[in-house]
């Protein structure tokens, strides 16, 4: 039924959270958050990832609730309706975000496509040189091309057919899907030999490392729990904005984060005990790590390639089912602030996605420098400004607009918004100045001898 603007919405409860949840089970969980969580040192990284979710994702995903479904508009839009002076410009952030984020997250995406195709074919190779090799030759190139617009016309069919048809139909299928063969992998994986190292490696934090490394795992955490949460996007602004006011926000969020985190902590159950069978080191870094380290995993283990297959296979879809809400963020300003109808709108953004994206098939670490500034920079500052503005300026609005479906909330108000002023604003804050550190870092160690070179 469409909203009294006109404007699409959820059929069911289930379907909302569904989608949502299949934008958060994307990449970031399957293929960011292993090797996030292996560069950063394992358990530490988890425990301090699990803070953030807890204590900052919650917060922050009632925060991008609330606007969504008080404005009924995209995050442009939902900002120009709410916002007083340079803060109406502010949606503008998550659209730039989300465009960046998107170009290379289809061609991380093909990647998986292709990887699934070579598990049933060639196989993997079954040393980490040689799958490095393997890697390199696949992740760059003509055939990196053809799979980010294989991947982009997929977006486009799912997309174009609109909320109901295409996104929330996609993800009743999709999700569940994700769930069972998450499941049943992590089950598999425990046979492994190595299951027990990995498991001592993945869930049993040092406290002296973490104070020792907090100024690598600070930033890693706070990037990947956002990334992984669709927050900082303004997805769940986009996605919110197609709710009926009945709904009750902070159980739906719950709800989607304890889904989320779950599948993200079941993924290292499954990557972890396979790298450790293999005997290959967990905390080897780069973009490309899970594809190299994997492979070679793979290329060792008794029907190595079925199981590589559905692996990746499963990566496509939960990529499939996170690309889809990236695009929508785009598709819905082309939609509500362009009057484009949707068809022609997701055309057009995934044409211009695939020609952004080009940089990133033709160079891996273009790719890493679209990462680095999207997730450590971006990310974290569209969520800190959306924040901040709505904790400050528009809180009484916000405590209002969360009460619609739940009636009295009782301390819980309260509760959100200073935690929002306060110890929320704080984290964002230094986890933007590492992010900045890390980016620069990066410019430096990386992109300008690149650049140089080539």
């Amino acid at each position: 039924m469409p909203s009294e603007r006109g404007r699409e919405q959820w059929s069911t409860r289930i379907g909302f959270i569904l989608a949502a949840v299949g934008s958060a089970v994307g990449l970031g969980n399957v293929w960011r958050f292993p090797f996030v969580a292996g560069e950063a040192g394992g358990a530490g990284f988890v425990l301090i990832y699990l803070l953030f979710v807890a204590f900052v994702g919650l917060p922050a995903i009632l925060v991008e609730f609330v606007v969504g479904r008080r404005t009924r508009r995209n995050p442009v839009g939902a900002m120009h309706e709410i916002g007083r002076g340079i803060w109406k410009h502010l949606g503008w952030i998550f659209v730039v975000t989300t465009f960046v984020i998107m170009s290379y997250y289809s061609v991380v995406a093909g990647w998986t496509i292709r990887y699934a195709i070579l598990g049933l074919q060639d196989g993997y190779s079954d040393t980490p040189a040689a799958a490095g090799e393997q890697f390199a030759a696949l992740a760059q190139g003509v055939d990196a091309v053809g799979f980010h617009a294989l991947f982009l016309l997929a977006i486009v069919a799912i997309v174009g057919l609109g909320i109901r048809r295409g996104i929330e139909l996609a993800a009743k299928v999709m999700v569940p899907s994700i769930v069972a063969i998450v499941a049943a992998l992590a089950v598999w994986a425990a046979t492994l030999d190595g299951a027990g190292a990995a498991y001592g490696y993945y869930l049993s934090p040092d406290l002296g490392t973490i104070a020792a490394e907090w100024t690598t795992i600070l930033p890693a955490a706070a990037g990947q729990a956002f990334f992984t949460l669709s927050l900082g996007f303004g997805i769940m602004i986009t996605y919110a904005s197609y709710l009926g006011e009945e709904r009750n926000l902070a159980a739906d969020g719950v709800v989607i984060i304890a889904f989320d985190t779950a599948i993200a902590v079941a993924m290292g159950l499954i990557v972890f005990p396979i790298l450790f069978t293999a005997g290959i080191d967990p905390g080897e870094p780069g973009v490309g790590a899970i594809f190299i380290t994997l492979a070679a995993a793979f290329g060792e283990l008794a029907a190595g390639g079925l199981i590589g297959a559905i692996f990746f296979g499963t990566v496509v879809i939960a990529a499939l089912s996170s690309a889809i809400s990236l695009t929508e963020v785009v598709v819905s300003y082309a939609i509500d602030e362009r009057g484009m109808k949707r068809a022609r709108a997701t055309a057009l953004v995934c044409g211009a996605l695939f020609v952004l994206g080009l940089g990133p098939a033709y160079d891996t670490v273009l790719l890493e420098l679209y990462d680095e500034l999207a997730d450590g920079i971006l990310l974290v500052l569209s969520a800190l400004l959306l924040t901040a503005y709505v904790a400050w300026q528009w809180s009484e609005e916000a405590i209002e607009e969360l009460r619609r479906g739940i009636g009295r909330l009782g301390p819980l108000g309260t509760y959100w918004i200073w935690l929002a002023r306060g110890p929320v604003l704080v984290v964002l804050f230094v986890s933007l100045a590492l992010g900045v550190v890390e980016f620069v870092g990066f410019l430096e160690g990386s992109f300008l001898p690149w650049l140089r070179g080539s």
